[in-house]
């Protein structure tokens, strides 16, 4: 397993981190053996969020942490686990934001689930723009300066926002971002027009989710059939299906599974190991929501994809920016 210094920080980690998502999950005894198996391939970052749960359900909001926190047990002292605050937990007027009020709440109630006391990248998920910045950044610093928290970054933040932020928290004297989480994939390069410049200047770090476009380079799907009924697309994104997959994306689904051919690596492999092999790329995280999903995934930290066929897929997605970060029908 490689490990990374996680962008301006010192403390280092796997490229792949194990995201907690757990949209396709609703057995949490599978769920723990997934998390088991990848500590044990040496996986190290593991990646929450407050409203994480079980199958998308709103009603199982916090079930992924309290997942992990049951899971981990002797072993939380290996890993570094990253957490998310802003979005909504509820109906009430203070259940979202980056308030003081709701990042204090929340932290509580995720180490409280985690069995934790403290997490080690915190991170704000969305941009909030009721909330000033200092206010923000200084209840993040707090939490740091307590030891609750030992890093923090953010989520689904513009290039200019990231160097905004930096500039309010350097004027706070406040702990600075090490890292940002944004989709990045085959299907969805948008990053590289002012994220990745940015990250070049700043040093700072990419988490890169979404690596297989919302699952369409999982190897599951192809443009010339409709998708099972029990998937993703063939359930609640089954009505936009056809007019997702098509065009630009259908050339690029069919150039991956053609590298993976000649590659004798599965369409899933190659799409990942294609971000991993950006080096603005901290690590990606993993969507999978069972242990034979996560090992075909673990296989893209081995594969080196040459030259020629990076080329290919390089050509066959330049410019592509399909808007598959959740913005639109799934959450991150």
């Amino acid at each position: 397993m490689n490990y990374v210094n996680f962008g301006t920080a010192g403390v280092k980690v796997s490229r792949m981190a194990l995201g907690l998502g757990l949209r396709g999950q609703s057995d949490e005894k599978e769920a723990g053996r997934m998390v088991e198996l990848a500590l044990d391939r040496g996986l190290n970052l593991l990646d929450c969020a407050n409203v994480y749960g079980m199958m998308d359900d709103r009603a199982h909001i916090g079930k992924s942490e309290e997942l992990l926190g049951r899971v981990l047990g002797s072993r939380r002292d290996d890993v570094v686990i990253t957490s998310k605050v802003t979005g909504a937990i509820g109906p009430g007027p203070n259940d979202w934001s980056t308030s003081r009020f709701h990042i204090l709440r929340e932290v509580e109630r995720s180490l409280r689930r985690l069995k934790t006391d403290r997490i080690d990248v915190y991170l704000l998920h969305s941009v909030d723009e009721t909330t000033a910045d200092d206010e923000k950044f200084r209840a993040l610093d707090s939490l740091v300066q307590q030891g609750k928290v030992r890093y923090v970054g953010v989520c689904n933040y513009q290039a200019w926002q990231v160097v905004q932020a930096l500039r309010v928290q350097d004027r706070l004297n406040a702990s600075p971002l090490i890292t940002v989480q944004n989709p990045y994939s085959l299907l969805n390069r948008s990053l590289e027009r002012e994220i990745f410049p940015m990250v070049r200047a700043t040093g700072l770090g990419v988490m890169a989710y979404s690596p297989l476009g919302v699952g369409l380079l999982s190897g599951r799907y192809t443009p010339d059939s409709m998708p099972e009924e029990n998937s993703l697309w063939g359930s609640r994104l089954k009505s936009i299906y056809r007019n997702v997959l098509r065009g630009r994306a259908a050339q690029v689904l069919g150039a991956v599974r053609d590298v993976a051919g000649r590659l004798n690596a599965t369409v899933a492999q190659v799409a990942q190991a294609w971000v991993l092999a950006q080096p603005e790329i901290t690590c990606i995280i993993s969507g999978a929501d069972t242990p034979a999903q996560l090992e075909d995934n673990l296989g893209a930290l081995e594969l080196t994809i040459p030259a020629e066929e990076m080329a290919v897929l390089n050509r066959v997605s330049a410019g592509l920016s399909m808007v598959l970060d959740g913005s639109d029908f799934v959450s991150d």
